[in-house]
């Protein structure tokens, strides 16, 4: 039997996963070379691609030395992480990569504490030695330092170290001496990661992720953890609640390079892809018919933040999406909970509300974007943290925030995080940028990000995660700017919206169709102001329209999603329809 070894790439967002990936397959030779190439292969989901991060994890399988690597590519965003604890699940070692300037960030403490956890063997690759200003060995330390404090065993301290650049594809045991290629990395791969053991005795298999074909439907994907699993033979599936199911396996699939092969049976320590069982979720057992032993099911992090999810009843309602219904929004949101593990649903009273339940503003983001892309439409409240009542007392989410701000603009953003109840943990130099880390409650992080940025003028890189439940903070004095809304239907004119640029700043463009109760600019002052933008000018012979000086009217204020979704207050809705974003009142009365 031909050894395998299972291994997860884990790091902070952006720190080159994926990129590695692509050098592994590319040294593996898996690619036909007549065929196009594109970089980032496994990000093959749209918003992947567009914001530079990995969403989903993805496997893939190379051949190297008679060996079977299984490579799992991890997402590195805390808000992913249900997704990530199922999958290291799979793994024996992982692969810790870090930036050779940026050392260990925020994400890979949350992403490595779990791999520890399970135990698996870590290879740690410093990755971008060829950036300016970095400091290799420096990382080295730091990342055995955040080891030790995660409490990691002697063997997991005693890890091997890679140095390279993963986009230069070279790989080497020493920075200073670049090779061209990324052989070293393989090597240590197959020298430290611990080769699956045959486990004996009645098959066992834990469904880690699922796939959905079109052709065949839901696919279980998964590693056997005991015996062998055989196409076309009767299996018990044994399910959360403790009961069995008897189901056959149609088809088992193996990773085989970027794709999958069928085979007749696979052994115990690979992974598969298994068509043809109804009614399985994630975490599911399949087991011997005679006598079924379910494994244990991972325990995922509870979600921290709620958002009421609603169907869109704006005046503009259905003229740009497809799904408009309550019924189609109940049932997008029920298949979601199938795949993604950290989100929950809950019904309200009414039948066209519901409560969605998420790891962070990006989690729920990315769930809103994707059914937008598909057609729905729909509106979103303001995103709410999930208080818990511990000994009697009131306790909220803390996270810990990492900035990295030029020195000269580090007051700034130090005097924001502070007016949100931010404390300051660590203030130390990193190159010509100064790092700060802040304990801060993550409903103070909403809405943060923007003002941040807009303080220091873009140049602050901004990073956070969940680490614990701690007690209530008290309210925030905050100077709260009021909305600019809309008092008239039409097309907004020019002439009104340069008549009142002293008022605020706008959301809106010239000739925008808009509606009553639309939120259309925020106002100077810390109230509501209900305005006309429809109001052309009264033409008369002594008024005539070309008299007046030109125009010099501001560009309208564009949002992405989540500034969106930060930016919207209680009294609010955030319209969200395929081609639009637009903010509301609930209850508006001019």
């Amino acid at each position: 039997m031909q050894p395998i070894r299972n291994i997860a790439i884990i790091a902070h967002v952006d720190h080159g996963k994926t990129t590695l990936v692509d050098k592994i397959i590319d040294q593996a030779k898996i690619l036909d070379d007549r065929k196009e190439r594109t970089d980032l292969l496994l990000d093959n989901n749209d918003l992947e691609r567009e914001r530079g991060i990995t969403i989903l994890s993805k496997n893939v399988s190379v051949n190297y030395k008679n060996t079977k690597i299984n490579v799992i590519d991890t997402p590195g965003h805390a808000d992913f992480g249900g997704e990530v604890e199922r999958v290291l699940k799979m793994a024996d070692g992982v692969l810790l990569l870090v930036d050779a300037f940026e050392g260990p960030m925020p994400q890979t403490r949350f992403v490595l504490g779990k791999a520890l956890e399970l135990g698996l063997t870590p290879i740690v690759v410093v990755n971008k030695v060829d950036k300016e200003n970095c400091t290799p060995d420096l990382v080295h330390e730091k990342v055995f330092d955040l080891m030790f404090a995660l409490e990691a065993t002697e063997e997991q301290l005693d890890f091997t170290t890679v140095y390279g650049s993963a986009k230069n594809n070279w790989m080497s045991t020493d920075w200073k001496n670049e090779t061209d290629n990324i052989v070293p990395l393989l090597d240590a791969v197959l020298e430290s990661i611990p080769e699956t053991k045959y486990n004996e005795g009645t098959p066992q298999m834990q469904i880690t992720s699922l796939d959905f074909s079109s052709f065949t439907g839901r696919i279980a994907i998964g590693r056997i953890f005991r015996g062998d699993l055989e196409a076309g033979k009767d299996y018990m599936l044994c399910k959360a609640d403790g009961s069995t199911k008897k189901v056959r396996i149609k088809e088992l699939h193996v990773f085989e390079g970027m794709g999958k092969v069928q085979v007749d049976k696979v052994p115990c320590g690979d992974i598969c892809a298994i068509t043809g069982i109804d009614g399985f979720e994630i975490g599911d057992t399949i087991a011997d018919l005679e006598n079924p032993e379910a494994l244990p099911r991972t325990e995922i992090d509870q979600p921290t933040m709620s958002m009421l999810f609603t169907i869109n009843n704006s005046p503009f309602f259905g003229k740009e999406g497809k799904y408009v219904t309550s019924r189609h929004l109940r049932d997008r949101l029920f298949k979601e909970l199938e795949k993604n593990l950290a989100l929950k649903v809950e019904t309200t009273d009414s039948e066209d509300k519901f409560n969605v339940f998420g790891r962070g503003v990006l989690h729920l983001s990315v769930l809103i974007e994707t059914m937008r892309r598909e057609g729905y439409e729909l509106q979103v409240g303001r995103p709410q943290v999930i208080l818990k009542e511990i000994d009697g007392k009131k306790h909220e989410p803390m996270e810990t925030l990492s900035i990295d701000v030029p020195e000269d603009v580090a007051s700034k953003a130090i005097n924001l995080v502070s007016l949100r109840k931010g404390d300051l943990l660590i203030m130390e130099p990193k190159g010509d940028l100064q790092h700060l880390e802040f304990s801060i409650p993550s409903r103070g992080l909403i809405g943060l990000r923007n003002r941040i940025l807009t303080a220091t003028a873009g140049a602050a890189i901004i990073n956070h995660r969940f680490s614990e439940y701690g007690p209530y903070k008290g309210d925030f004095t905050e100077d709260v700017k009021g909305a600019i809304v809309s008092s008239a239907a039409g097309k907004a004119t020019a002439y009104a919206l340069n008549r009142l640029q002293d008022r605020g700043r706008f959301f809106i463009d010239i000739n925008q169709e808009i509606y009553i109760g639309q939120v259309i600019g925020e106002n100077s002052k810390s109230d509501d102001l209900a305005v006309n933008l429809i109001k052309g000018k009264q033409l008369t012979n002594m008024r005539k329209s070309g008299t007046d000086d030109a125009m010099k009217i501001a560009p309208k204020v564009d949002f992405s999603l989540e500034e969106n979704m930060e930016y919207i207050k209680a009294d609010e809705y955030l319209e969200v329809t395929p081609e639009s974003l637009r903010m509301r009142k609930i209850v508006f009365k001019a």
